[in-house]
């Protein structure tokens, strides 16, 4: 019988999630609605994410279009865009808010990599953890097959780095090619 890895692969899959999701919300200069995805609006007495009371849509490369389905919203998402310090410029009119990426400088772009780093970093630690969660369970196991369980648990984690490193490389070309 063979050591089930099923739940420390899902939880390994989380932390590429996680990864990918940080990743998302870093702004590379490129204009995506997820960089919105972190900002909430007071709306009606609650907070609520942009998404949930505009359309957020491309208008090029550098511009997102936030269109409240209530006109009256359009204040508060400008001052919500305003106060997340995003970098992000903010125009409104009367039909709603017009988001605009600056251009990145060398400099930024240092910054955006060593960020990108620490988030890689802080991945790689939770795999760690998760390892040696994973390790420690398999204490009650005969020698033989407690090998066997620890050899299937590294190629696991070898196998998220694997992966980890790629979403990391892919972000840092977008950002170091925009």
């Amino acid at each position: 019988m063979s050591y089930n890895t099923t739940n420390f692969k899902s939880e390994l899959k989380k932390i590429e999630e996680w990864l990918s999701k940080e990743y998302s919300s870093l702004q590379t200069g490129r204009a995506t609605p997820m960089v919105l995805d972190s900002i909430n609006i007071e709306s009606y007495g609650s907070m609520m994410p942009v998404k949930n009371i505009a359309s957020v849509s491309i208008e090029d490369s550098k511009t997102l279009r936030v269109a409240p389905w209530d006109k009256t919203q359009i204040k508060s998402i400008e001052n919500s865009i305003i106060a997340s310090n995003l970098g992000l410029s903010v125009v409104s009119d009367s039909d709603g808010v017009r988001v605009i990426f600056p251009m990145l400088t060398t400099e930024n772009r240092i910054k955006l990599v060593k960020i990108l780093k620490e988030k890689l970093e802080d991945a790689r630690i939770s795999v760690r953890k998760e390892r040696q969660n994973e390790i420690d369970t398999t204490e009650d196991l005969p020698e033989d097959e407690a090998k066997r369980a620890k050899d299937d648990i590294q190629k696991c984690v070898d196998e998220t780095n694997k992966n980890l490193e790629a979403i990391f490389t892919k972000k840092e070309t977008d950002l170091m090619n925009n």
